[in-house]
């Protein structure tokens, strides 16, 4: 995402201890208004987030649960219809200059399937767990949206015109 989200809950790095923090994000009528329009759907019905936050090497690892109900527009008949979501939320973040932060390559990228995710680098002193949530939602919507049950009907093909056609007319006149 290249804009700001409009929906933040930021934490600051300190504020995770030894201890596992447990935050429950919901988003209010305003914050679905405005993130009706970020992310181009009908209507953002509702929003939350479950999420355990806990101190991971010098930055967090944060997992939990996104859901959601968003009012989408089917790209085959047309009609509204409201798509849910629950996707599960996992990211490890590490503040900027960090000695766990990935180096930056050399234009290359190789990627191990079976390996994790390297952790996202965070400028600042706090994380914004809104934005992953915000994130996690907008993936997790279909980007072909399709009303249950909606057909696509192909139109009748009629038959290609002969290249004589044209002269038929011509000699039947």
């Amino acid at each position: 995402m290249s804009e700001t989200p409009p929906w933040s809950f930021s934490l600051a790095w300190s504020a995770v201890g030894a201890d596992e923090k447990r935050v429950r994000l919901v988003a209010d009528p305003a914050v679905r208004a405005a993130l009706t329009a970020f992310l181009d759907v009908v209507d953002v019905k509702a929003l939350s987030a479950e999420l355990t936050v806990r101190a991971w090497l010098d930055g967090l690892e944060i997992d939990g649960r996104v859901a959601g109900v968003a009012r989408r527009t089917c790209g085959v008949s047309l009609e509204d219809f409201d798509e849910a979501v629950d996707a599960p939320l996992h990211v490890r973040a590490v503040p900027s200059g960090s000695r766990n932060a990935p180096e930056a390559g050399d234009g290359e990228v190789v990627v191990d399937l079976d390996a994790d995710d390297p952790p996202d680098v965070v400028d600042g002193d706090r994380v914004d767990l809104a934005a992953y949530a915000t994130e996690i939602f907008a993936l997790a919507l279909d980007p072909f949206p399709r009303k249950p049950g909606a057909v696509f009907t192909p139109p009748a093909e009629s038959e290609p015109p002969s290249p004589f056609a044209v002269l038929r007319q011509l000699t039947s006149k």
